[in-house]
């Protein structure tokens, strides 16, 4: 007994007539009269009989197809969300985002996505870069900050997104506060406030630092670019952060470029299953770099 034979079985029940159910199957009259002797084989009950031109179900068989009618709708359901899936009527999408791009990049992206595909359902998944790479096996495509490493699963493809600038951060009533940019040397007098281990814009300005041999003053180690954001309102010292994130900012901070060497990072994405990405990926993908 096939799944075939059963949505077969529930056409020629609803058409009485063998003939008229192949051509509604697309089928050979031999076809189906062959798959109809071997579910009442299979069943060991007669199903049918020949009643004049048509056919008419035995007790058994009208048993038999409230079962083959759960499964030829089942399947009439399967057919049609493949097909929706083909135009993005419907799906999902899952992306994972690290820090900048999930909180200033992706809101803005979603809803360009959401515009065109408004029945796809979206969901995210947000954590520093290192978190994101570790959860590529859970999501359809990811933003990150900062190069991908190494450690990316078989099949993950890499593809450069925009470019970001890391700037240094400080309150208005700081003595860096009135310049527009610093040297590192400068910066590394005062008590720093970084990033967690993991995150793209730590390694970044740990790398800057180590280039020119400049030691590190960390003051505070906190997770979150607001958090970074809060410590240095609150005179903990200096941060780092990505330019974005203080566009919109009202003045309490100051942001300060890193003379003579800008921290200049490009944002990626990874598409984990590059080879037979989803469709809907593979739109979110084209929408993120048509705003490139």
């Amino acid at each position: 007994m096939s799944p075939e034979q059963l949505i077969t079985f529930a056409t020629v029940a609803e058409h009485g007539n063998i003939s008229h159910a192949a051509l509604a199957l697309h089928l050979s009259q031999p076809a189906v009269s062959g798959q109809l002797k071997l579910l009442q084989e299979d069943f060991g009950e007669p199903l049918y009989q020949r009643a004049g031109r048509g056919v008419r179900l035995t007790a058994a068989g009208e048993q038999l197809l409230a079962h083959a009618q759960r499964l030829r709708e089942t399947f009439r359901q399967a057919q049609a969300l493949a097909e929706a899936m083909r135009g993005l009527e419907r799906g999902t999408l899952r992306i994972g985002a690290s820090t900048t791009p999930a909180s200033y990049l992706l809101p803005y992206l979603i809803a360009d996505f959401h515009a065109h595909y408004p029945d796809v359902l979206v969901s995210t998944t947000h954590g520093n870069t290192a978190e994101i790479v570790a959860a590529l096996h859970s999501v359809d495509i990811a933003l990150i900050e900062g190069p991908p490493g190494q450690d990316l699963p078989v099949g993950t493809g890499v593809t450069p997104w925009q470019q970001d600038e890391i700037v240094a951060i400080v309150p208005g009533g700081h003595p860096l506060a009135d310049a527009t940019e610093q040297s590192l040397t400068a910066l590394g007098a005062y008590p720093l406030v970084l990033r967690e281990s993991g995150s793209g814009v730590r390694q970044i300005v740990e790398r800057a630092f180590a280039r020119q041999g400049i030691a590190v003053r960390v003051a505070l180690e906190i997770a979150g670019v607001e958090g970074v954001k809060e410590a240095v309102r609150a005179g903990m010292g200096i941060g780092f952060v990505s330019a974005m994130s203080i566009r919109h900012e009202d003045g309490v901070l100051r942001a300060v470029r890193i003379a003579h060497e800008p921290l200049l990072r490009r944002f990626s994405i990874l598409l984990p299953h590059a080879a037979a990405p989803s469709r809907a990926a593979s739109r979110f993908m084209e929408l993120c770099l048509e705003q490139h």
